[in-house]
């Protein structure tokens, strides 16, 4: 049960934070970018240098849910993860200063998205643990609650 906590607080949670944050910014210069407050140059570098690290981060985040049986999660994030990869392998995980104003809108789309399902993810994460420990102690009072009725007891 400690190990489960100090999983969920020191490795999940951070990680849900960070790669939330990382995807809200993103989506930020994409707004900005169609706006016309950031030229495309300065939009693209800056959304290229979050890339590499969510995708190693959601990777790593969806292969620790595995390796530690959190199966929900792992299913949570494997969708993303797999298409972080596919876009790795085919090489079109960064963005084209050249191309950046035809793929504006598709990009924001699939990063809000990204969005709704890391909060989703935060969501989980962080009530999974009480609704295990509510679940833990109603048991518990159910037990304590009918040990009286024990008809071994009262002979």
């Amino acid at each position: 049960m400690g190990w489960n906590l100090i999983f969920w607080l020191l490795i999940c949670f951070p990680a849900n934070i960070a790669l939330l944050a990382s995807t809200f910014y993103q989506v930020l210069i994409l707004s900005d970018l169609e706006s016309d407050y950031v030229n495309p140059f300065d939009a693209s570098s800056r959304i290229n240098y979050f890339v590499l690290p969510e995708f190693i981060g959601q990777g790593a985040l969806c292969v620790l849910c595995l390796f530690t049986g959190h199966w929900f999660m792992f299913l949570l994030t494997v969708p993303v993860t797999v298409y972080h990869a596919r876009l790795y392998m085919k090489r079109e995980h960064l963005i084209d200063v050249t191309e950046v104003f035809r793929v504006v809108n598709a990009e924001k789309k699939f990063r809000i998205v990204k969005l709704a399902l890391y909060l989703t993810v935060l969501i989980v994460t962080i009530f999974r643990p009480s609704i295990r420990m509510l679940a833990a102690g109603r048991i518990i009072f159910y037990i304590s609650k009918f040990e009286g009725l024990d008809i071994r007891s009262n002979l």
